[in-house]
């Protein structure tokens, strides 16, 4: 049988496309794990907080995450194409100095980034609504871990440990911050939102700390000991249009929460997450695909083998693409049951799903395009494709929240991604010659002419 012959060359093969594709399947499987969890505990979270307080909440945790991204200065991803070049070259003494210099670099800004954000608030706390204050002070705590927890995914990916990678990020933080809350709460504290950070304080140390504990040890069995090689202006040359990359990237996909917390009240930056957060499980194809696949683009164009080159591409389309569509609809047809968990005021946010189910597929039909061309030296031309897709998202969420609330937010977000995706498949065709697409010219490599067959 054709099907489970092709399921067992996934499950037991030992080439890169077998290894990168149990990878992503291993990665989906702990995103759809923790999607759950993460789903539960944020039902838990609104409960217990209620509508209000629960959107305080959300609001400063989400801007808490993007900045826990943009701190890393983009060695999160650069250190996933550091480790695959070095380990291909058989570099150890770089690939030992990027290791270290990647980790303490997100440390080191993003504490300095911490800092500077208390002491700007500080001063301006007057013009800050009082309800956001203490929790965004209580974030900045927060953050370095995070960004430290960002750049270990990266060292961890780029070696095929997906369990070290996503399982303290998407399982353990999820699981931690409701039964931290649940003793605080029990306690006797306020169900409010400087309890709920006071909670994510907790459990963002102790997953990032256990994270550094195993990544650790597996490094002492697979990188030898020995001196370190830095190359630094190098790193951040490559690291510098990667954080504008994934800088943009997490504004873009972030924005239209940060926007409805500026214009709505938190009651309904409530319901809009809660709707954003069913979808999620779409996205998580995205990202499994990214996690498995985004070392191989690098791994493939060092060594030279193009044709290989071409051909993953377009299987990771595919991966990313059919997945996704199948979510989208099952989680647009069932959406409305879901939000009910939050409470009845959560209803009004099904609407919301169907709107949003569009970006996120049409987004799919071009894979992980953004890795491919950031993987293969174009780090740059990506990072401009992300801030014009930004600057398109900041522009239709000031014109359409005001005239059409949530619903202005989620065609701002689509739209958005509309032209991301258009973009990112331009970009590769002229910059390294290829179609990267849901539906292909007629065979891998039709581009083996352009850019990416002559380097």
């Amino acid at each position: 049988m054709p099907h489970l012959n092709r399921l067992d060359a996934v499950l037991s093969g030992s080439d890169d496309s077998a290894v990168s594709q149990r990878t992503a399947i291993f990665a989906f499987a702990i995103r759809v794990a923790s999607a759950a969890i993460a789903y539960l505990s944020q039902v838990f979270m609104a409960r217990w907080m209620g509508d209000f307080e629960y959107g305080i909440y959300v609001a400063v945790w989400v801007a808490a995450v993007i900045l826990g991204g943009i701190a890393c200065f983009g060695f999160q991803t650069g250190v996933i194409r550091f480790i695959s070049e070095y380990r291909t070259a058989n570099d150890l003494d770089h690939l030992r100095g990027a290791i270290r210099g990647a980790l303490m670099w997100s440390l080191a800004a993003s504490t300095l980034l911490a800092v500077i954000g208390s002491a700007v608030l500080y001063f301006l706390a007057d013009h800050v609504t009082d309800y956001y204050v203490i929790p965004i002070y209580l974030a900045a705590i927060c953050l370095p871990m995070m960004a430290l927890q960002e750049t270990q995914d990266g060292v961890a990916r780029a070696f095929n440990w997906p369990g070290t990678a996503l399982g303290p990020t998407f399982i353990a933080r999820p699981l931690i911050i409701l039964a931290v809350m649940a003793i605080f709460i029990t306690s006797g504290m306020n169900a409010d939102a400087p309890t709920a950070m006071l909670a994510a304080i907790v459990a963002t140390w102790l997953a990032s700390i256990g994270q550094f504990v195993s990544l650790r040890l597996k490094l002492r069995d697979a990188v030898p000991s020995g001196p370190r090689a830095y190359r630094p202006r190098e790193w951040i040359a490559i690291a510098m249009p990667i954080f504008l990359v994934e800088g943009f990237y997490n504004l873009l996909t972030n924005t239209d929460i940060l926007f409805v917390g500026y214009y709505m009240p938190p009651d309904q930056v409530a319901v809009y997450f809660a709707a954003v957060k069913t979808l999620a499980l779409v996205h998580f194809v995205y990202f499994a695909v990214k996690a498995g696949a985004a070392h191989r683009f690098a791994a493939y164009r060092q060594a030279g083998d193009i044709r290989r080159y071409e051909e993953f591409i377009q299987e990771t389309v595919n991966w990313t693409f059919w997945p996704s569509l199948a979510l989208a609809i099952l989680m647009v047809l069932l959406g409305r049951y879901f939000l009910m968990l939050f409470g009845p005021s959560f209803l009004s946010g099904e609407s919301l799903l169907w709107i949003l189910a569009i970006g996120v597929v049409v987004r799919s039909t071009v894979g992980a395009a953004e890795s491919v061309l950031t993987m293969s030296g174009e780090q740059t031309t990506c990072a401009a494709v992300y801030g014009a897709s930004f600057f398109i998202n900041v522009t239709l969420n000031f014109a359409l929240i005001p005239a059409y609330g949530l619903q202005g937010a989620a065609w701002s977000t689509t739209f958005a991604l509309f032209f991301e995706a258009l973009a990112l498949y331009a970009a590769a065709r002229r910059r390294l010659g290829i179609h990267i697409f849901i539906i292909p010219l007629g065979h891998a490599g039709t581009a083996g002419n352009g850019k990416a067959g002559a380097a």
